[in-house]
């Protein structure tokens, strides 16, 4: 056996063991120095083949490297598998001809939260949880709420007042119990409280400040640095993610250690966060933990975090990778657009970020043209279709005659602004 889930989680920067039982409330022994960290599944992971268990659904075909004892019975909606797609036309523009997309909205709630949620509502419900509880501005809550209904345990969802009204429907609609507070702290001492007294299965976090989410599921976006090296049979350059509190930069970094451990590859890739406002930009310039950036409204509210965590720093230094900042609604929804009048991919404004992140690091000469790029379109447009509506033009109502259809497309009406 190449691989193996311990059946306990260290923390990853003091090494300290910790039982399962203290797997949410992150590392007492950090906390106790004033710094918050995540903490991680362990494994023994020895030279070998990945290990493929082709006959389980999803990403549980990768059991072996998941938190899971081998008597647990997944809930998976077939996630995972999602195609991995060259972007000639805007590779070709951005100067990097080698660009390709990991195109998540593939996965069944259209978001790669169904990686997370996957994993960690089987954990939940393997573990007795009969109630799930989640502190999201959309996707997360939708993936959770989906999986928990298959599961058939009850979902919790507590989001922000300002949540778009797409979001709400599809966690509503997933049978999720929807409540809004006017502020993240608000929902996270809600949701504590919840997990404490009432034993609720937290499926996101709930400190303050933030560590990260449900260390269990972040360890379903691992899945994704095993299918990247399968598609291309290497590791990637570099991989680019949109981050909030580093979930999808964590785990996709200890999927690439992994592959390094089987010896399937001789390094991780670089790994590149992007948010709105800087928070990990700043943070890998702080020697110390994480401190807060000035934050406010973004079109890409989902990874508008005024802090970044531990987990996500950790993975952006280890791997060599950086961090890029872009607070510009405008330009963030100028590449949503420009991807899909050129690659047919319509993105989420968040999962549009990467795409920013790549073209200012081309720019720089971060990013060269020979190398292996792969940003990671983490949702649909369709999670927050209200954000593009509002940049597109109302039709023109015509007469039923080409010379009307002529001279309207003459002036050119139906195009994004």
């Amino acid at each position: 056996m190449s691989a193996g889930y311990l059946g306990h989680l260290r923390c990853p920067r003091c090494g300290a063991a910790q039982s399962e039982s203290a797997a949410f409330a992150g590392c007492p022994d950090c906390a106790a120095s004033g710094i918050g960290v995540n903490l991680r599944p362990a494994y023994q992971i020895e030279a070998g083949p990945l290990p493929v268990a082709e006959r389980e659904p999803g990403i549980f075909r990768y059991r072996r490297l998941l938190p899971l004892a081998p008597q647990v019975r997944p809930v998976s909606l077939a996630e995972g598998g999602t195609p991995l797609l060259p972007a000639r036309t805007l590779g070709a523009e951005l100067g990097l001809p080698r660009l390709l997309i990991k195109d998540e909205t593939r996965n069944p709630t259209w978001s790669y939260k169904d990686r997370l949620a996957a994993v960690a509502v089987t954990r939940a419900v393997a573990d007795g949880a009969a109630t799930v509880v989640v502190a999201t501005s959309g996707n997360h809550g939708a993936a959770v709420a989906a999986y928990a209904a298959s599961a058939g345990i009850e979902c919790i969802a507590l989001t922000p007042a300002s949540v778009p009204l797409a979001m709400r429907t599809r966690m509503q609609a997933y049978g999720a119990r929807v409540f809004a507070y006017e502020s993240g702290p608000d929902r996270w001492a809600a949701m504590a409280a919840g997990v404490a007294t009432h034993g609720w299965a937290p499926i996101s976090g709930f400190r303050d400040p933030p560590i990260g989410s449900n260390p269990f599921g972040v360890d379903g976006y691992k899945t994704i640095a095993y299918e990247l090296w399968q598609d291309l049979g290497r590791v990637p350059d570099v991989v680019v993610l949109p981050a909030a509190y580093g979930d999808g930069l964590a785990g996709v970094h200890r999927g690439f250690a992994d592959l390094v451990a089987l010896g399937l590859a001789g390094a991780v890739p670089r790994l590149v966060a992007v948010d709105p406002f800087g928070a990990h930009l700043a943070a890998l310039a702080e020697p110390a933990a994480p401190r807060p950036v000035p934050a406010g409204a973004s079109v890409a509210f989902s990874v508008a975090t005024p802090i970044a965590t531990h987990q996500g720093v950790e993975a952006l230094r280890q791997s060599g990778g950086t961090a890029v900042a872009e607070p510009s609604d405008q330009v963030i929804m100028q590449m949503q657009a420009r991807l899909a009048a050129t690659e047919g991919l319509y993105l989420e404004a968040a999962a549009a970020l990467p795409l920013v992140g790549a073209q200012r690091l081309a720019e720089q000469g971060w990013l060269r043209p020979h190398e292996l790029v792969v940003t990671v379109a983490t949702a649909s447009g369709l999670t927050d279709v209200e954000a593009t509506a509002a940049r597109l033009p109302q039709p023109p109502v015509l007469p039923p005659d080409l010379a009307a259809l002529d001279a309207a497309l003459a002036t050119g009406p139906g195009r994004l602004a």
